[in-house]
């Protein structure tokens, strides 16, 4: 009998390439209230394929749980990600992401069928490297402390209510007992990721021909992951059972680069080379991350897109964008 997967946050930019990927073998109800996730061509395409279906439902309004069904697989991704959206809609940012976890969570132990992902962050230990100094370890295991640094900062509107999650994951397993995992998402890009990330904003300003080229920061470092190669693995930790009731950190820690190194490698795929003017980085900014991925290694997991060949694929896909939008 086909396999059925609920994908919260469909329409976003993890949960669009995840939900393409599952509906090669099974069917696929994607559930999304486009906040966040956009109603493109590309997504109104994927709805087109027979294995998929669309529900459109807001996680903060229980009584929208009736459009639900049961399902062998709940991977959880709804949120309000993009750090424009921390400062300018924190409130929203923080229910949906904490409110709507725990309304998933009372609909999933009622229906008692299937296995929960939830997708966290690397933001939920963002504020331990300043907490730690020196004895922070990088690459980062998922045994890190998660802390909000400064309550007062919006930008923790995100990363607190990731925290609060995977805390509400936790205790909802002590007392009903339910298949579950989750993850953690480092630096995750590819087509289709929004233009609030760096590496779209870097590429629009080099389509612009922006001169001198402003960077803010620079020295801040990132392991970037490529989006097929995160779909991958967050199958793998949904579907193995060794993966049962664990947090695993989603990324890659061979490729590590400095924001300035990653402007120049969008230089040279562009053919431009511009005069750089560092600013100060903004404030909160994590000055470095790089997880530590051997617990997902040890299922099997090998990234197959290098940092290069990934960026080629997001220049080429955004220059059509950009000239189209």
């Amino acid at each position: 009998m086909q396999k059925t997967s609920l994908v919260t946050g469909g329409a976003g930019f993890i949960g669009f390439h995840l939900s393409k990927n599952l509906a090669k073998n099974q069917h696929v109800v994607i559930a999304d209230n486009f906040i966040r996730g956009k109603k493109d061509l590309e997504f109104n395409k994927l709805l087109e394929n027979k294995n998929v279906s669309f529900i459109e439902i807001d996680l903060i309004d229980k009584n929208q749980f009736t459009k639900l069904d049961k399902y062998d697989f709940v991977y959880h991704l709804a949120a309000i990600n993009g750090t424009e959206n921390f400062y300018k809609i924190p409130d929203k940012v923080l229910k949906v992401g904490t409110i709507g976890t725990i309304n998933m969570l009372d609909w999933f132990i009622q229906n008692k069928k299937g296995k929960f992902l939830f997708s966290s962050s690397s933001e939920t230990y963002a504020g331990t490297l300043k907490l730690l100094g020196k004895n922070f370890p990088i690459p980062t295991p998922e045994e890190i402390p998660l802390t909000v640094e400064d309550p007062s900062n919006p930008r923790w509107s995100y990363g607190a209510g990731k925290i609060i999650s995977e805390v509400a994951v936790h205790c909802y397993n002590h007392i009903h007992d339910f298949d579950f995992s989750i993850v953690r998402y480092h630096n995750i890009y590819g087509p289709r990721m929004g233009t609030e990330h760096v590496m779209p904003q870097f590429i629009k300003r080099i389509l612009k021909k922006e001169n001198p080229f402003k960077i803010f920061g620079g020295k801040e470092t990132r392991a970037f992951c490529f989006i097929d190669d995160a779909v991958q693995a967050t199958k793998l930790v949904m579907e193995n059972p060794k993966a049962n009731k664990k947090t695993f950190h989603i990324g890659r820690s061979d490729e590590e680069i400095k924001i300035i190194d990653l402007a120049k490698m969008l230089f040279e795929i562009a053919g431009t080379n511009p005069e750089i003017k560092t600013l100060p980085a903004p404030k909160g900014s994590v000055k470095r991350r790089c997880p530590d991925v051997s617990k997902l290694s040890a299922l099997g997991f090998k990234p197959e897109v290098k940092l290069k060949e990934g960026l080629l694929k997001i220049f080429e896909w955004y220059q059509e964008y950009f000239a189209e939008n």
